[in-house]
C-alpha cells in the first residue's frame, strides 16, 4: 500500500532529493584515525517527522561518535525492501504490513525489521466532520479512496462488520490522492486511511473539520508496527557490530526527538528546507511521545504484538504461503 504512495508522489520525491543531500554532504568534523564506515539509509517516502531521529542523529554527529558516516537517500519505485535486499542499502524503513508477502514464497526478500519508529499504530480513517463516519458502520454508502491491497481491504472489512456495518455497501473508488485535505474538501471521497501525525495534523492546520477512527481501538490485532527499520539479513549476519552501533546512535537521535520536539523539527527542516515549518512543528509535537510510548526503550517490538498481526493475515488467507512465528523482525541488534 505504500508503495503506491510513493508512485503517487514521484515528482515529490524528485524535489526531496536535493533536501536529503543538504542533510548528508556536509563535511566530516569529527573523523577519527580511522575511516568512518559508510552506511547508507534508504527512506520509505519523502523526509517527513517519522524520520526525525535520523536527521537529528546526523545533524547531532551521533553516527561519527560510533564510527559511521549515514547518507540518507530517496526509495526506488520498488520501495526500500528491495534496496536493502540487494545490499545496495543497509537499512532502510518499512512497515510491518506491507513487509508481510515480502518475507515467504519462492522470492521472499532477506530483510528484517530491527526497530520500531513509533510503537503504536497511528493510522486511521479520516473523513469530514458530521457526515457520520465517526464510527467504520458510517462508511456504508460512502466513497473509500482504495489502493486494492488484500491487506488493507481486509482491515477496511473487519472494522466495518465489527462495528454491525455491511462492507459490500461501502463504495471503494480507486485512489490516487496526493493531498487528503483538497480531496475532501471538494468531495472528491469521502474517507482516507491516513497516518494521523502527519495527515491528520494538516486537516487541523488547513481548518478542516474531520471525523476520524484508528484501526487499533476498533479491534487490537491492527496494533501492528508501522514504520520500522529494515536491515538485510546477510548484513546483520556479517557486521553485527555495524548493525549495533547505527541503531545505538539512531536511538539517542530519537530520544531527542521525543525529549525536545521543537528543536527535533527546526533540525528536520533545516536539512529539508522544502517542507512546510508549521506542519513539521506540528506534527512532530504529535509524534514525539509515540516514539517511546509505553515501551521499556526505544524500537523494541513486542513479540506478541509482531506476531498477532501476522497470525491474523494467516488465519484469513491473506498470507501464501503462511507467515511461521516469529518471521522478519528481531531485537538482537537495539542497545539495552
Amino acid at each position: 500500500m505504500k508503495k503506491i504512495w510513493i508512485a503517487a508522489i514521484a515528482s515529490a520525491l524528485a524535489l526531496s532529493a536535493a533536501a536529503c543531500n543538504t542533510g548528508t554532504d556536509k563535511p566530516l568534523t569529527n573523523r577519527s584515525k580511522n575511516p568512518l564506515k559508510k552506511i547508507t539509509f534508504v527512506l520509505d517516502w519523502t523526509p517527513n517527522t517519522n524520520h526525525t531521529g535520523l536527521y537529528v542523529a546526523q545533524e547531532k554527529g551521533y553516527f561519527e561518535e560510533v564510527g559511521l558516516e549515514v547518507e540518507i537517500v530517496q526509495p526506488p519505485e520498488g520501495g526500500a525492501e528491495v534496496l536493502v535486499a540487494s545490499g545496495k542499502a543497509q537499512f532502510g524503513v518499512s512497515f510491518q504490513d506491507t513487509m508481510a508477502p515480502a518475507l515467504v514464497g519462492d522470492n521472499a526478500l532477506p530483510i528484517k525489521a530491527v526497530a520500531a519508529i513509533l510503537q503504536h499504530n497511528t493510522s486511521g480513517i479520516v473523513s469530514r466532520k458530521g457526515e457520520g463516519m465517526n464510527t467504520p458502520k458510517g462508511l456504508e454508502g460512502k466513497k473509500y479512496a482504495t489502493w486494492e491491497s488484500p491487506i488493507e481491504l481486509a482491515t477496511l472489512q473487519n472494522v466495518v462488520e465489527k462495528d454491525g456495518g455491511d462492507f459490500e455497501k461501502v463504495e471503494l473508488i480507486p485512489n490516487t490522492i496526493t493531498d487528503e485535505v483538497s480531496a475532501l474538501k471538494t468531495q472528491a471521497v469521502d474517507a482516507i486511511w491516513i497516518f494521523y501525525g502527519w495527515a491528520g495534523i494538516k486537516t487541523q492546520l488547513e481548518a478542516l473539520e474531520t471525523d476520524y477512527f484508528a484501526f487499533s481501538d476498533i479491534n487490537p490485532v491492527f496494533d501492528y508496527y508501522t514504520p520500522v527499520v529494515i536491515a538485510g539479513s546477510q548484513f546483520l549476519e556479517e557486521e553485527p557490530d555495524t548493525a549495533k552501533a547505527f541503531l545505538t546512535a539512531l536511538k539517542k537521535g530519537y530520544e531527542d526527538a521525543a525529549a525536545d520536539p521543537e528543536k527535533a523539527a527546526a533540525i528536520l527542516c533545516q536539512a529539508v528546507p522544502e517542507l512546510d515549518p508549521e506542519l513539521a512543528a506540528a506534527s512532530q509535537k504529535y509524534l514525539s511521545p509515540q516514539y517511546l510510548a509505553d515501551s521499556p526503550r526505544w524500537g523494541y517490538m513486542d513479540p506478541a504484538r509482531w506476531n498477532g498481526f501476522y497470525s491474523w493475515l494467516n488465519e484469513n488467507g491473506l498470507s501464501d504461503p503462511q507467515l511461521p512465528e516469529q518471521i522478519g523482525f528481531t531485537n538482537e541488534y537495539l542497545p539495552q
